[in-house]
């Protein structure tokens, strides 16, 4: 029996693979069997040679995974300045990181990592001179760093708090909640929750969110119905009560909240990423019914906070860049919203603290902030330290100090705290990093795409470097979701750039830089228009000299991954080196897995219609791969916990390109074990990964020694 076993597993994963030589080195791939799988779409037939890798818990694709990252890293390890790289990121990873603060109850609290802790500690202090204590340590959740701190929430008073690990990088959490004066544990620990907050109800319990726990396999089943459930503490999970979701109210996604008085309960409700429903129940009265504000999935909208029963919602409902209106939920028929902030040129994004409205606005990728009072009264622009992405602003209404954080690509990110009454800000916490951003530069400029748009790009490099078209070059985008990339330090970055790297994001459409309109623009039936954003900013820095195609590299995580995905197979020359992380690469069976279903409002799904599936088979990472093509040297990254795009994304591609590739271009895929999307990823993790990924661009793009 384990003879026939060991048969199978060798017949499936093969060493007979074609050897090729790529820079001196002998590669040979694994030989990964094709079966006999064929699904029919619209009366088309589509091979799927790959199926069997899909089967994450079987032995066979375990030992895929284990051949593919033997390959990958005996390629890896013959690099010879990957060392040197890695002592370079070790060196600038080493310094103390502070978060930005927040107050809950008697004491300040923030994450701090002393430098190459594998996870941030969170530490807290009693009044501004108090002695700092740990308060919790995701370092001793496991040996090996494999658990971490996924969310932290304190109740309203902050003398409780629970706390949500998670194990491996899954999306599933478990929940342990402490008493938050003695960390004594309060009740048993909650299980099986997933894609939720935690909305506490004074003292007594909070609501959470969860699917019922998939029969097949945790990490690839699809989990499709979300519901909410309270739990009252001290007594066991399988008490806890359903409140809304299941057969009654079947939603993809579902979470809550609780406004500031705890007087009322907000629920969304959604079946994709863009578009809510919108209820709230009256806790103040016995049995009151959950009522529906928003009965429709055409608009995002959210509680801010309330007044009374006059609740203030930040909306894009009739408003593509977002305003803030009040409701009076004796009257809430929407022709009765009435503009507190109205919508304006630039995307808003609201936070309260202090009893004001900070109205943080997109303008062309970077922050401007502004402070309202509840009336919609301008107060003032608040001076930011720079250009670049202003986060936080946020804190409960007594409090008369809030903070904020800053940062761009060469400003290591700053916590500032800032007068509410007097607009004053002064630098609270500022990182020791060995990074001289005046060697630096960062800027912005605007290219034009194929059907004639404008897209912005902010490029990033050292002062001084030649246009002479021979810079590694990092083209990192997204594209997708609604989702804005705007500018942020990096200590990853900053070890790029240290050698003579140029580091450049164009904010392509699909993301929310300038809104609904931004976003449509690069969805479904648009999704192509994405595509050709991405390779329009490849061309702009190689037609002005930053580089050209022999020294750029494409990069993307998630959607970011069939960002990369999709342009390395439209157009193979654009770039020297691609490397698709966590990606979403089998477009015809995305939806499938785990909540991939509700990524429906970005893609379209093959059920749709046949115009929709031949418009996604048409650009389909997996399906697009072509014998005869040489493609660009390729390293897929992904985790093999990842429950939210499942690896198998991956293994199919990286099969396709090795059995397909046409020239001496090494295809290897990189599989992070017990790692899943991203989040939570210890600093070791993160360290190696990252080397990994520069180590094996510099090394194609013929680069031999580091400067």
């Amino acid at each position: 029996m384990i003879n026939k076993k060991i048969g199978l597993i060798l017949m499936m994963i093969g060493m007979a693979g074609t050897a090729t030589t790529v820079c001196g080195q002998q590669l040979k791939y694994p030989t990964t069997s094709k079966g006999s799988v064929v699904d029919e779409f619209w009366g088309e037939k589509v091979a799927d040679p790959y199926r069997w890798l899909e089967d994450d818990r079987s032995a066979e694709t375990k030992s895929w995974v284990q051949a593919e990252n033997k390959v990958t890293f005996d390629y890896l390890n013959t690099i010879p300045f990957r060392t040197k790289l890695k002592e370079q990121l070790t060196e600038i990873w080493n310094y103390e990181k502070i978060g930005t603060p927040f107050k809950e109850g008697a004491y300040t609290y923030f994450f701090k990592n002393n430098g190459l802790q594998q996870h941030s500690v969170l530490y807290r202090k009693q009044g501004e001179n108090g002695v700092e204590e740990v308060f919790l340590d995701p370092n001793t959740f496991s040996k090996d760093g494999s658990t971490s701190l996924a969310d932290v929430s304190f109740s309203k008073d902050g003398s409780l708090v629970a706390y949500s690990i998670s194990e491996g990088g899954s999306d599933w959490r478990k929940v342990i909640v402490l008493n938050a004066k003695d960390k004594a544990p309060v009740g048993e620990t909650l299980v099986d929750v997933k894609f939720s907050g935690i909305a506490w109800k004074g003292n007594d319990g909070f609501y959470y969110s969860s699917y019922d726990k998939p029969k097949g396999s945790e990490l690839s089943e699809k989990t499709d119905q979300h519901k909410l459930y309270y739990h009252k503490l001290k007594t066991a999970q399988s008490t806890d009560q359903l409140i809304f979701g299941g057969s009654a109210t079947p939603r993809r996604y579902v979470g809550a909240s609780l406004t500031d008085d705890q007087r009322y309960l907000i629920i969304s409700a959604a079946n994709t990423t863009t578009g809510n429903e919108l209820y709230y129940q009256d806790l103040s009265k016995p049995n009151s019914k959950i009522i529906c504000l928003q009965d429709h999935f055409d608009a995002n909208t959210g509680v801010v906070d309330n007044i009374g029963d006059t609740f203030l919602l930040e909306t894009n409902y009739k408003a593509a860049n977002n305003r803030l209106v009040k409701v009076d939920l004796k009257n809430p028929a929407k022709e009765n919203w009435k503009d507190v902030i109205p919508e304006t040129e630039n995307v808003l994004s609201i936070s309260t603290g202090g009893g004001y409205l900070f109205a943080n606005y997109l303008k062309d990728a970077v922050s401007v902030v502004i402070q309202y009072d509840y009336t919609g009264k301008k107060i003032r622009q608040i001076e930011l330290p720079g250009v670049g992405t202003a986060s936080g602003f946020s804190g409960k209404k007594k409090e008369k100090e809030i903070y904020f954080g800053f940062s761009n690509y060469i400003t290591p990110s700053s916590s500032y705290k800032f007068d509410v009454n007097s607009g004053q800000s002064t630098l609270y916490i500022k990182p020791n990093v060995k990074f001289d951003s005046d060697q630096y530069e960062s800027k912005q400029v605007f290219y034009t795409s194929k059907d004639g748009t404008k897209v912005p790009m902010i490029i990033t490099y050292k002062k001084g470097i030649a246009l002479n078209g021979k810079n590694p070059t990092i083209v990192y985008g997204y594209g997708g979701f609604n989702i804005s990339l705007t500018p942020s330090f990096s200590t990853s970055v900053a070890v790029w750039l240290a050698n003579g790297g140029v580091y450049a994001v164009p904010n392509l459409r699909g993301g929310g830089e300038y809104g609904q309109k931004w976003h449509d623009g690069g969805r479904q039936f648009n999704k192509l228009n994405v595509f050709n954003d991405f390779i329009a900013a490849a061309h702009y820095l190689q037609e002005n000299g930053y580089t050209s195609p022999e020294y750029t590299a494409l990069s993307g995580g998630s959607n970011g991954g069939l960002l990369v995905g999709a342009t390395m197979t439209i157009d193979p020359k654009v770039a020297k080196v691609a490397l698709p992380e966590v990606g979403v690469l089998d477009m015809l069976r995305y939806h499938t897995f785990t909540a991939g279903a509700g990524w429906s409002y970005d893609y379209g799904t093959v059920a749709d219609s046949k115009e929709m599936f031949d418009y996604l088979k048409a650009y389909s990472p997996v399906h697009n791969v072509k014998a005869g093509v040489c493609y660009p040297a390729t390293m897929v990254l992904t985790g093999d916990h990842d429950d939210r795009v499942v690896p198998a994304h991956s293994y199919k591609f990286a099969s396709e390109l090795q059995a397909k590739q046409a020239c001496d271009n090494p295809v290897l895929i990189r599989i992070e074990t017990k790692a899943g999307h991203g989040a939570g990823r210890s600093t070791e993790v993160l360290i190696n990964s990252t080397v990994d990924k520069y180590a094996f661009a510099l090394w194609n793009m013929g680069v031999k020694e580091l400067k």
